[in-house]
């Protein structure tokens, strides 16, 4: 991985720090719902308060499209953060001009103030560099602690590296820590679990995956489509069978580099989702022509948890089975539990990410025993993807 600059390498005293965040939070009647994203944020800012910098935060809401909306203002979130730091937060009513400037000019070292959503301004989205320059003005240096908006190239998460001396925040840090033990130099046997409904939106990264790790496990619904290409029948189930061609593709080409592809052997069926639907146990190919695959069965996880077990190295993005609704959570529960048992005994990296699969690992109890886990989504699957990140390549020095 490219060398970043991180904050042990900043002089902060006295200086302005001009910090990108993640606070596209979820909102529930004008409040917070959840505030994981701004304890994440928790430590940077603490770094920077502790090293006497005026910490001043740029984030987007929500997609008003260049223009001031009411209800996508970040004005909220500022009483949020302040319960989250024990400390007050100010808040100035945009990012950039006078009314930004004066809200800096008041700070003292130590203080924290939040500026308006940077899309309230159509230069952000853009990377306008007249945009840029405006909210360079108003810092000493730039620090990105948001991975997750880290493939934009948006001015406060590209242009602005460009302008202030630019570095990596703690989680920023840890995130990209945590990548590159995965895929960068991991130790091997390196592993994959690769899961959700739709291969279409997943074709970059298997192609991807299957040319840099030595197991693939492929499972939730794109496995189906994976199945119908070699012959079995999935009965009502979900099935992209346009792509049964490119899943033929994706399978020899793990066979020309020694990636071991691994399907289910067995499922878990029902004639319709519903909770507590009467679920049954199928050999792959044994599926009545009104049953849905909905899981993967009790001998393909015996057989994912042997191969993680021979493993060094996982990484995990999307889920087994349609884990919202028991009992069909039972495959992504049972291996999701086993891989945390295995990080916990200290035999196994596990890096996972992805909206479906956070959830998924919080339904299995298990999100904070695996040795890291991303809640940063588009960015998290370009990373797997190989993909260079636009936010990440401008801290590289």
């Amino acid at each position: 991985m490219a060398r970043f600059q991180t904050l042990d390498d900043a002089d902060l005293a006295g200086k302005r720090a001009l910090v990108r965040v993640d606070f596209n939070v979820p909102m529930e009647d004008g409040k917070v719902s959840d505030d994981t994203r701004l304890r994440a944020a928790v430590p940077t800012i603490e770094k920077l308060r502790a090293g006497g910098a005026k910490v001043i935060l740029l984030a987007h809401f929500d997609r008003p499209k260049g223009k001031p909306v009411p209800s996508m203002s970040l004005k909220p979130i500022a009483g949020a953060l302040a319960k989250v730091l024990g400390s007050p937060v100010a808040f100035a009513e945009d990012c950039i001009g006078p009314v930004a400037r004066a809200a800096v000019n008041a700070l003292e070292p130590g203080d924290v103030l939040l500026l308006e959503n940077v899309r309230f301004h159509p230069g952000e989205e853009a990377n306008d560099r007249k945009f840029a320059d405006a909210l360079a003005a108003n810092g000493d240096l730039y620090v990105n602690d948001a991975f997750s908006a880290a493939h934009r190239a948006h001015a406060s998460t590209e242009g602005l590296a460009h302008r202030l001396p630019a570095y990596a925040g703690e989680q920023m840090r840890l995130e990209l820590d945590a990548l590159d033990r995965a895929l960068g130099h991991p130790e091997r046997p390196l592993m994959g679990i690769v899961g959700g409904s739709k291969v279409s939106t997943k074709l970059d990264l298997l192609k991807h995956l299957v040319t840099r790790l030595d197991k693939l496990a492929i499972g939730g619904g794109m496995a189906n489509t994976f199945l119908y290409a070699q012959g079995h029948d999935v009965g009502a189930s979900y099935c992209e069978k346009d792509l049964a061609e490119t899943a033929r593709e994706i399978i020899g080409l793990a066979g020309k580099n020694n990636c071991k592809l691994f399907l289910p052997l067995d499922i878990v069926v029902a004639e319709k989702l519903a909770p507590g639907a009467a679920a049954r146990v199928r050999d792959v190919g044994s599926v009545d022509e009104d049953e849905r695959i909905l899981d993967a069965g009790p001998e393909t996880v015996e057989r994912l948890c042997r191969a993680m077990s021979n493993s060094k190295t996982l990484i995990w993005n999307g889920p087994l089975g349609v884990f919202e609704m028991k009992p069909f959570d039972r495959g992504t529960v049972e291996a999701a539990q086993y891989a945390a048992g295995l990080v916990k005994a200290g035999k196994l990296v596990a890096v996972a990410g992805g909206g479906d699969t956070v959830a998924a690992l919080n339904v299995a109890g298990v999100a904070d025993d695996f040795t890291f886990v991303s809640t940063a989504g588009g960015a998290f699957l370009e990373w797997m993807e190989g993909k260079t990140l636009p936010g990440v390549a401008a801290l590289s020095r």
